[in-house]
């Protein structure tokens, strides 16, 4: 690599710096050829497809003075071909092999069509449901986002990227994104010190640690100094002090975005500040490619710093193994994708990322001899937006929506299905309504879809009102006024704001945008062919812009009955629906906690043992869920943190102990200058199926052996 660095010139080492889009069906465009023979195209995003890709790449490898290979990228975010629910609704199964599995299968896919890059896993806690991009991630909690990142970053790279059957990872976007202001896309932060390294750190730490190859700087402004130029996070904390090997690759025209910000006067000064704050490669903008040469030549911008920035690149492409095997196979192409097998792992990741949020009455499951079944809402055979933004390669005609998996089962001998859409998700006339309400009287039971559309959801979908869009709850109170056993089905990409949804619907199925087998997931559960086991990556609020984590600092004044705590006058207090909240169609009883010990140090281990047992009626899967609380501490620490969760499965009248091993990390916490500290005190330990409630123990942390 050094002998190469060695020849190239200042123009052919920009090119290395810089990444241009393709077109979105997949092409490139005429420029690209160029530009890839004069050796000054490092990387494409969105050019795919064998053929189309290794036209590019042989102008590059057999066209340019010293054959050096492009990088493809691409955006595989839940699934190339094969798409898989989103993120957000996968991390509701509480199943990290799970999601490496399905990160591997986008992997093979995305690999086999040309491509050895991906810009996921996206790790961003999001605590605000108003921003469009909670759809992309693991959800609120750094706990849960942590082991999330970990098992994408192994499932697309696995031990050695330059397999053929994998793809380099990319842990965006660095740094609290998730963060922005009102839940507001692209829109600043302001965080501190203790918050970063607490919260919105450690996801991205658990990916590094885990393998990643790349990082991607974010849009936003940062405590004062956008992302994609701060050398704080870019530099010092991710280089020097993580000691991240790899290279990093701005957000789409991020540098270019320094001077919108304010940051940069102009576009040569974005891209010095950019490459010397830590940013490797340019996505899309050329202000590298337009400005480095000359203030190289002026001395602005060293030479070695250049080089360093193309050896991080080029070594990357040389453990890829581009450099031997540069082409794709369009044979192994045609074999890979949409495979019959990947199908079956898709419709297991729709089935384990169903929350069931609320069965009064025992609605659900519905009987088996239920004779007709009423169909409400646009959503039931929306094809695309079952497969929710970021859908990759994914074909709508490859969808299978709830309306075609229960027309599917009707002609096997199930209910008679009828289906009124009742209008859409942006409007509903009231003879739309009429003809709703009269589907449903026909029926013995009604199932009403709800929810948004994909384009609804996703980056640069922030919503200021994260209620049903629409006359949707019109609709809803029309049908639950018939009396029929009703089912909710919601489908979208954030947590809402339901109340009354929550508060007049019997029955309420969080379904998510399940992929391509998304309705053959949901009917298994509406019918009790399976056993809803989700649980909430992320809490529900009763309104719009209510802060309703669950890891929240307790303040001074605790919510409570008196006017003067902390609380809203016009919203209740709390989530409608809690993190790790979800019901079964079986019950689980939690027994007899203990401790190996009642004490620890910070260099000891103590183990948890819990007894779960199946009390309900049927088989079922819970997931036991581990929380800490630090009662005094030197930084004021949140009322519960997540420490630990295990999905048991257990038959009915079945019971396990299950254990968990807790050690100084449980404890802990990081100061502001990155150190981790342990301190004696008292802490809660608490042992629950949600954020709430729970088996209660203490443990007494002792001071460090002298």
């Amino acid at each position: 690599m050094e002998t190469l660095l060695a020849t190239m010139t200042l123009v052919e080492k920009l090119g290395q710096l810089q990444q241009l889009d393709g077109f979105s069906e997949g092409g490139f465009r005429k420029e690209h050829l160029e530009l890839a023979r004069q050796g000054r195209l490092g990387s494409t995003l969105n050019v795919r497809g064998a053929r189309v890709v290794n036209e590019l790449q042989r102008a590059a490898v057999e066209g340019s003075r010293l054959g050096i290979p492009i990088l493809f990228a691409f955006d595989v975010i839940h699934g190339y071909r094969t798409i898989f629910p989103v993120p957000l609704a996968e991390a509701s199964a509480w199943d990290p092999d799970l999601a490496e599995r399905t990160a591997a299968v986008a992997a093979a896919e995305a690999a086999a069509a040309g491509l050895k890059w991906t810009f996921a896993p996206m790790v961003d806690i999001a605590r605000d449901p108003r921003w469009g991009r909670i759809v992309e991630g693991a959800g609120e909690d750094p706990f849960l986002g942590s082991a999330y990142a970990r098992a994408r970053v192994y499932g697309f790279q696995g031990k050695d990227p330059s397999e053929p059957d994998k793809i380099l990872a990319c842990a965006k976007h660095w740094v609290g994104y998730g963060a922005a202001e009102g839940g507001r896309d692209y829109a600043g932060v302001e965080l501190s010190a203790s918050s970063l390294r607490n919260i919105y750190y450690p996801p991205f730490r658990a990916a590094l640690e885990a393998g990643v190859a790349t990082f991607m700087s974010a849009f936003n402004d940062l405590n004062g100094v956008p992302t994609s130029g701060n050398a704080s996070t870019l530099t010092s904390v991710l280089r020097r002090e993580w000691g991240f090997s790899g290279f990093v690759v701005s957000d789409y025209t991020s540098v270019l975005e320094l001077v919108a910000h304010g940051f940069a006067p102009s576009g040569a000064e974005a891209a010095r500040l950019a490459l010397t704050a830590g940013v490797e490669m340019e996505m899309v903008s050329r202000t590298y490619a337009e400005n480095l040469e000359n203030l190289v030549t002026s001395g602005a911008v060293p030479l070695s710093v250049i080089d360093e920035a193309v050896r991080r690149i080029l070594r990357w492409k040389f453990r890829l193994g581009l450099f031997d095997h540069p082409y794709a196979d369009e044979q192994r192409e045609a074999e890979t994708l949409a495979r019959p097998e990947f199908r079956v792992l898709a419709r297991e990741a729709a089935v384990r990322s169903l929350v069931l949020l609320k069965n009064e009455g025992g609605v659900l499951p519905f009987p088996k001899n239920l004779r007709s079944l009423a169909v409400i809402g646009s959503l039931a055979d929306d094809r695309l937006s079952a497969m929710g933004s970021w859908s990759g390669d994914g074909r709508a005609d490859d969808v299978l929506t709830l309306l075609a998996a229960l027309r599917a089962r009707e002609k096997l001998g199930g209910p008679h299905i009828t289906y009124a859409g009742g209008g859409d998700v942006s409007g509903t006339t009231d003879a739309q309504l009429a003809e709703a309400v009269r589907t449903a009287k026909r029926a013995d039971a009604v199932t009403v879809v709800l929810g948004e559309s994909a384009a609804q959801s996703g980056e640069a979908a922030s919503r200021a009102f994260i209620g049903l869009p629409g006359r949707q709850l019109d609709v809803l109170r029309a049908i639950l006024a018939l009396g029929k056993p009703t089912a909710v089905v919601l489908l979208n990409g954030r947590p809402l704001a339901i109340p009354e949804v929550a508060t007049l619907a019997p029955a309420i199925l969080e379904a998510w945008f399940g992929g391509l087998e998304s309705g053959p997931a949901i009917v298994a559960a509406l019918f009790g062919e399976v056993d809803p086991s989700g649980k909430l990556p992320a809490a529900f609020p009763h309104c719009s812009g209510q802060p309703a984590y669950y890891g929240r600092k307790s303040t001074g004044r605790p919510a409570g009955t008196d006017k003067y705590t902390s609380k809203y006058l016009d919203c209740p207090d709390g989530a409608l629906f809690p993190f790790g909240h979800g019901l079964s169609y079986t019950t689980f009883a939690l027994a007899d906690l203990t401790l190996s010990s009642q004490s620890l140090r910070p260099d000891e281990k103590v183990t948890l043992e819990v007894e779960v047992r199946n009390v309900g009626p049927r088989a079922g899967t819970e997931v036991v869920q581990v929380y800490v609380r630090d009662l005094a501490a030197s930084r004021t620490r949140p009322v519960r943190e997540l420490k630990g969760f295990q999905r048991v499965s257990l038959e009915t009248g079945e019971h396990r102990r299950v254990n968990f091993t807790l050690g100084a990390e449980a404890f802990g916490f990081y100061q502001d200058d990155g150190r981790f500290l342990v301190e004696p005190g008292q802490f809660l330990i608490y042992v629950g199926n949600s954020s709430i409630g729970g088996l209660e123990t203490a443990l007494t942390m002792l001071p460090a052996r002298p």
